[in-house]
């Protein structure tokens, strides 16, 4: 058996080399932004801190939304879709990383062996190897013979990384499948808190409706009795219902706005919702999203999860230059074969039925057409449209934060006015119908001063609610959930 030890450290020198690797080293460019947020009234620029990253329990702090975001994460189809894909791509690392070690097989077999010219064809059975047929122990007369091997087959030594380099692309592409998963991780939290905050606003403009609906219908009657007396036109009391029939089905629609806000809010969460978990007027909203500081350093977006994912596969993209020169060169594989073969079991495992082989084929590319320095030009232009998706996805990134902070840099201010319009028109409004009924001015007037109450209120809505979703915005163009940054160093493929 002291052959046997020799054949298997002959086999084992060649995994104790140490390969060497033709990918380039990834360099990273300066990102392709300036330094900072733009500055100016429309920013307002603060000092030039670093922003803090914050989970979406610190931006959104209202338990009711918290427990529907905790829900979501257990439950979406989305997430359970991602975290497969994830487990795909670590599976594919650890099958492709497998190349990189010998297969060691074992076979056993029993062949039968006719004499001269009878006739009997040979029988048998094994996997791999070679077994029977006079083989290892030379057989010469008919019987059976008995086999048994184990050994490896093309190994192949990875002296230019080949192997090593395919290893390593697949896990860049793993860790760029789980920064995907964090995109959609952050997409569902902020798409669920705008889903909320929208519920909340239909549900206000609802009330509008109701109301404005309720008071049309008092104008409609107190019009048609002024008509039955004579005092007023019944020009009056068309235009008075047509105000009634407006919110009328403004009311119907909000209605139906509101059922869909909570099927939206029932798919990102996966289950079914209960209503107590959801919002009934704005203020509610307004004061459970957090607002985040503009003065931030642009290098945060590179925390972003596409920004992550964008540099994983420029990563990718320089170990397949690695795998492709290393196919220029020649391939080196390793087959060695231990067996015991014998005309009879019982003496099987006797020093005289022990056999081995070794051997090792070169193969070099000689002409191909040029396909293998092709692969190369190709895994090289994809390089560069990797490394210009990576740019591409951090100035997109800046633009995004960049008008995200600007809307935000003016909400306030257009809150103030709609606030002023609102109080403005619901003071016109009072003033026109007491000089109506006072039979001072036409119903006309105090017609348009209704409209433009009701349009004010809406609108004053509508604002409310773009600083809430303004708000969930830029954390969600920040990337700012704290698991998407913490998540590169704690989900590592094998």
């Amino acid at each position: 058996m002291r052959r046997a030890s020799h054949l298997l450290a002959a086999l084992a020198l060649p995994m104790a080399l140490g390969a060497c690797s033709l990918a380039p080293r990834t360099a990273l460019p300066e990102p392709p932004v300036p330094p900072s947020w733009p500055v100016g009234d429309a920013y307002l620029a603060q000092a030039e801190d670093s922003l803090p990253i914050l989970s979406y329990e610190q931006v959104f702090t209202d338990p009711r939304l918290q427990t529907l975001v905790e829900q979501a994460l257990i439950n979406n189809r989305d997430l359970r879709l991602a975290a497969a894909n994830i487990a795909a791509a670590r599976a594919q690392v650890r099958a492709t990383r497998g190349a990189q070690f010998p297969e060691v097989g074992v076979s056993a077999g029993t062949t039968y062996r006719g004499v001269g010219g009878s006739g009997v064809p040979a029988t048998g059975g094994g996997v791999g190897g070679n077994v029977g047929n006079g083989g290892a122990g030379g057989f010469g007369r008919g019987g059976m013979n008995y086999a048994l091997q184990g050994g490896v087959s093309n190994f192949e030594l990875d002296l230019f990384g080949r192997l090593a380099n395919a290893t390593q692309a697949e896990r860049e592409r793993a860790l760029a499948t789980e920064a995907a998963a964090r995109t959609v991780r952050l997409g569902l939290v902020a798409d669920l808190a705008q889903a909320w905050a929208r519920h909340a606003a239909d549900v206000e403009l609802l009330r509008i409706a109701q109301a404005t609906a309720a008071n049309a219908q008092r104008s409609v009657e107190l019009t048609r009795k002024r008509l039955e007396g004579g005092v007023a036109p019944r020009t009056d009391l068309r235009q008075a219902e047509q105000v009634l029939l407006t919110a009328q089905g403004d009311v119907a629609e909000q209605t139906a706005l509101i059922a869909q806000d909570k099927n939206l809010v029932r798919l990102l969460v996966g289950a079914e919702v209960n209503p107590a978990l959801l919002p009934t007027s704005m203020a509610e909203v307004n004061a459970a999203v957090q607002p985040l500081a503009a003065g931030t350093r642009s290098e945060i977006l590179l925390r972003r999860p596409d920004v992550i994912e964008a540099e994983y596969r420029l990563r990718g993209a320089d170990f397949d230059i690695g795998v492709a020169r290393a196919q220029l060169f020649p391939a080196i594989s390793l087959t060695g074969l231990l067996g015991l073969a014998s005309d009879s079991l019982s003496s099987l495992f006797d020093g005289d039925a022990f056999s081995y082989t070794a051997g090792a084929n070169l193969t070099a590319p000689l002409f191909d057409g040029g396909r293998r320095a092709a692969n190369v030009d190709l895994t090289e232009a994809q390089r560069a449209a990797a490394l210009a998706t990576y740019e591409r996805t951090i100035q997109t990134a800046f633009r995004e934060v960049a008008d995200a902070l600007a809307d935000q840099g003016t909400l306030d201010a257009r809150l103030r006015a709609a606030d002023a319009a609102t109080e403005a028109a619901a003071d016109t409004a009072r003033l026109a119908e007491a000089r109506y009924r006072g039979g001072v001015d036409s119903y006309l007037l105090s017609l348009d001063a209704q409209r433009s109450l009701y349009a004010a209120r809406r609108a004053e809505v509508a604002v409310r609610f773009a600083l809430a979703a303004n708000r969930v915005t830029v954390y969600r163009v920040l990337g700012g959930d704290q698991a998407t940054t913490n998540a590169t160093a704690t989900t590592t493929p094998e």
